[in-house]
């Protein structure tokens, strides 16, 4: 009797305070629009995957915002600005996260190389990438951890004798590696923000064509890249040093073509990869011991047109896709046993986004 009470008391706990039954603390979502000179913003339910538009929401900031980070204290966001209606920007955007989301612009904006196309961070939050297509090179800043404010590093920005595509950091946060075309990859090891080149794709260790997206495993093993032009993935090992090695053959996509992007799951489980050409989410179990890809038994999963870009919440529990040719967001719900995926549904930003982050 006396333990059928207390179900009864704990059930009634649940429904009175159902916080302490489910996780109750909301996510934010942002992402860019470059074709509006906008962030959208969205609150994301933790227990649902749910994502409801805030106040305000899309804000209007930047000129032409390409790519976006957000500093892991979740009090500050960073926009490299590339420029929209045919006026060139060039600069990276500070804005403070106020506890309902909202985004204010701290100024003034950091000039940054040419063409700015993706940004990165480190994840102790003390030093900001940003990979400038145009001008071949990075710029390089340190963050002020209270103010969020940003420094540039001396040297910076450091020439890279390639225009980048994308560019990853190591899960330490000591090796960038980044990639360009026709079919280029190169690490640099990272002393205080600046770059050393540690290694440079050769031929036989090399990516495939059109390296456009990169997603490196959460023990820092693995390194992938989605080779668009010729439709393959390939898997390299890497380590500490930033030296790499392909395996002996590229692999060659099952169920899409033309990948955009790669994201791997937190739990280093499972690689998602964005297709254009069929516009779905293909899901590939990863072999811990070899980085290996074995497509699971219900993928691929049809998606918003051309999806071209990923992010994941911190609990790995959605998926978010931004697209092409789409005006919106895209949540799935990830089986955090099989990878397999479920939509839940999709939202409109208004313009088609090209990045995506989670605020925990």
């Amino acid at each position: 009797m006396l333990k059928k009470a207390a179900v009864f008391i704990f059930a009634c706990a649940c429904i009175a305070s159902w916080t302490s039954c489910q996780t109750s603390s909301s996510h934010y979502v942002y992402a860019a629009l470059p074709g509006t000179s906008q962030i959208a913003a969205f609150r994301e339910d933790p227990n649902s995957g749910i994502l409801t538009a805030l106040s305000g929401s899309p804000f209007t900031l930047g000129n032409g915002p390409q790519s976006i980070a957000v500093h892991p204290s979740g009090k500050f966001l960073y926009a490299v600005n590339v420029g929209n209606g045919g006026v060139s920007e060039d600069d990276v955007s500070l804005y403070t996260i106020a506890s309902d989301g909202a985004l204010t612009e701290v100024t003034p904006r950091m000039n940054v190389g040419t063409v700015p196309k993706v940004i990165a961070m480190d994840t102790a939050g003390s030093f900001l990438y940003v990979a400038n297509a145009g001008s071949n090179n990075v710029s390089v800043f340190s963050i002020d951890s209270s103010s969020g404010a940003l420094t540039e590093v001396s040297g910076s920005p450091f020439p890279v004798g390639l225009s980048p595509l994308d560019m990853k950091l190591d899960p330490a946060g000591a090796v960038l590696y980044i990639t360009g075309s026709p079919n280029i990859l190169a690490s640099y090891t990272l002393n205080a923000g600046a770059l050393t080149l540690a290694d440079r794709s050769s031929p036989g260790n090399a990516p495939g064509n059109g390296p456009n997206s990169i997603a490196i495993s959460p023990t820092g093993t693995f390194l992938y890249t989605a080779n668009n032009i010729d439709s393959t993935i390939s898997i390299f090992t890497i380590d500490s040093s930033g030296m790499f090695t392909e395996t002996p053959n590229l692999f060659a996509e099952a169920t899409g073509y033309n990948p955009l992007a790669l994201l791997v799951h937190p739990t280093g489980n499972y690689l998602f990869v964005a297709n254009a050409g069929p516009s779905n989410i293909a899901v590939y179990a990863i072999d811990s011991t070899t980085g290996a890809l074995t497509v699971i038994t219900d993928s691929p999963f049809g998606s918003e047109a051309q999806p071209s870009f990923l992010a994941i919440d911190p609990s790995g529990k959605y998926l978010l896709v931004g697209g092409q040719s789409s005006s919106g967001i895209q949540s799935f719900g990830v089986d955090l046993g099989s990878g397999s995926l479920n939509t839940i549904d999709t939202y409109a930003t208004g313009n088609a986004p090209t990045s995506i982050v989670v605020v925990p």
